[in-house]
């Protein structure tokens, strides 16, 4: 009985950790990081800040739950989690359209690059998880854990500062949350990995490239 209590303990906490950092709100979370750690990003004015934080919680928050939702009454897809990798072919290409959209307005807002190459960066991961889909279901949560913590190291480079503490925060999470989907069995060992180092080179190479 100890056991089965332990083990069912085990598996709320990994469901519990995959909704945290579900994917979904990966974008805004480093969002969060690029105002709130100790760079010159930090002082970015209060309007610039504002504009990009509702952008993204409109665009790849609010809309893809909205889009999610409408997909389960109309019996697209059978669950939330999207566990069947064909009821993730269409959510997954909307999300991307969306990302697209964001990185757009951004592009044409004055923002910082390091930022415009964040929200690009995510939209070519989205791309590619759309198009690896079609063959082989690829850990989403992976590949956004990846991409954030790629984004961490980047802002220590550029800024020749290492930001410790939100950096071992990103990389324990991404620990976590890998650990949690294959607790779950929602994804073999090889599609986590994958997936993360998918998000964690494509932004690298990218932050790297401008």
């Amino acid at each position: 009985m100890d056991e089965l209590k332990s083990v069912n303990l085990l598996n709320k906490t990994a469901k519990i950790i995959s909704c945290v950092f579900h994917p979904i709100f990966i974008p805004l979370y480093g969002l969060t990081l690029i105002f709130s750690t100790p760079t010159i990003y930090s002082y970015l004015s209060f309007p610039m800040k504002k504009l990009l934080f509702l952008t993204v919680l409109v665009n790849n928050v609010a809309l893809p739950l909205i889009l999610l939702a409408f997909l389960k009454v109309r019996n697209h897809i059978s669950s939330w989690e999207m566990e069947n990798r064909s009821e993730r072919m269409l959510p997954l290409f909307l999300v991307t359209i969306l990302y697209a959209l964001t990185s757009y307005i951004v592009i044409k807002y004055p923002a910082p690059n390091f930022i415009k190459t964040y929200f690009i960066g995510i939209f070519f991961v989205a791309s590619s998880i759309t198009v690896i889909n079609n063959w082989w279901k690829i850990s989403i949560h992976a590949a956004a854990s990846g991409a954030l913590t790629a984004l961490m190291l980047m802002l220590s480079f550029r800024m020749f500062h290492v930001v410790i503490l939100p950096l071992m925060a990103i990389i324990t999470a991404a620990g976590l949350t890998l650990s949690s989907r294959l607790r779950l069995n929602s994804h073999t060992p090889a599609q986590a990995w994958i997936g993360f180092l998918l998000g964690f080179v494509e932004v690298s190479i990218l932050y790297g490239a401008v």
